[in-house]
């Protein structure tokens, strides 16, 4: 079992920045790989971005390549989204997971993530 706890959304301006935490507990933290999702209003849930165990190999959606950053810290049992020059169309609840099966860094399926954190919301106005 695994409990993961976001937190840093809010309201930013278009071109600002936020940094996404999110808190791990349950598991060896360094031994499976974190992702990001996001889901706007209307809107399937999409995939954002990936990062293995030991944080050595990255994997990002093509709208948010170049913007987004992932990165972990497993001394804290924390993985970070840097989301920076952002847009209105970034708009939408951000929700941390973790795969505990795949190693792969390309995995974008939802179905491929065991656990899910209750998500946390970022809106960025125009």
């Amino acid at each position: 079992q695994v409990q993961l706890v976001e937190s840093g959304g809010g309201l930013v301006q278009a071109g600002g920045s936020l940094r996404l935490s999110c808190a791990a507990s349950g598991r060896t933290f360094s031994t499976y790989a974190m992702g990001w999702f996001r889901q706007a209003p209307g809107k399937e849930r999409e995939f954002v971005a990936r990062i293995n165990g030991n944080g050595g190999s990255t994997y990002y959606a093509d709208s948010v390549k170049g913007r987004f950053t992932i990165s972990r810290d497993n001394a804290k049992n924390t993985v970070y989204l840097q989301m920076n020059s952002l847009k209105p169309e970034d708009t939408a609840v951000y929700y941390c997971n973790a795969d505990l099966r795949k190693t792969g860094i390309t995995i974008t399926t939802m179905t491929s993530y065991d656990y899910w954190g209750q998500g946390t919301q970022v809106t960025v106005s125009s």
